[in-house]
């Protein structure tokens, strides 16, 4: 099915990535309208990055899996899913929320099927877990099977990126270097969170956090 060039826009604080979940609290009137009709049609919206009154030009097409709750006052809970990374080519402001024009943008071809490929994945799963370790205190678990094309796009929306990284992220067009991307990402995040991890248990063991 051929996937349409005019979207309705969420302008979100926020990077969605594909396959990526995300739940999102609906207030606003004009995205209660249309998020209303995009659960009547069964249709995707584009969330782009807004920052400073400005939109970023790469965004990702949100899929609603599931509506989690209704409010009284018209609020809505929903759970959405990412899909597609598109870039936006003009932004059209005929309804109460914005639309946009959009372009689908597709990945050039990497080589992930190498030993070298396979051992840098291996290594970004085994990162990714020391990351979950060190923030929640609990492995990530057995990983559900996903596409390979997707993979560095799944790890990374299970770790604390900063929004321009993850924008960053989103903007790659190989695959083989988003995995270098977040791999470089996290062999620098590692090192400090597990310095700021050894500081609070510092502090709680002796009521000081100097080393």
């Amino acid at each position: 099915m051929e996937k349409p060039t005019f979207i309705p826009l969420f302008p979100l604080d926020v990077v969605l990535l594909p396959s990526m979940s995300l739940p999102l609290h609906i207030f606003e009137p004009r995205y209660k309208i249309m998020i209303g009709l995009c659960l009547r049609e069964k249709t995707e919206f584009g969330m782009v990055l807004a920052t400073n009154q400005s939109m970023a030009g790469v965004g990702c097409t949100a899929e609603i899996v599931r509506k989690v709750r209704d409010y009284p006052d018209g609020r809505m809970d929903i759970a959405v899913e990412g899909r597609s990374v598109f870039r936006l080519v003009e932004i059209v402001e005929e309804k109460e929320y914005h639309q946009g024009v959009v372009e689908y943008l597709v990945d050039e071809p990497s080589e992930l099927g190498s030993d070298r490929t396979r051992e840098q994945q291996a290594r970004l799963v085994e990162l990714s877990d020391k990351c979950h370790m060190l923030l929640f205190g609990k492995s990530l678990g057995e990983a559900t099977p996903i596409e390979p094309d997707l993979f560095a796009y799944r790890l990374a929306g299970q770790l604390p990126l900063e929004l321009q990284s993850r924008q960053s992220l989103l903007e790659m067009r190989k695959e083989s270097e988003r995995r270098a991307f977040l791999l470089e990402w996290m062999e620098n995040f590692l090192p400090r969170i597990a310095d700021r991890e050894k500081i609070r248990k510092r502090a709680g063991g002796n009521g000081h956090g100097t080393i």
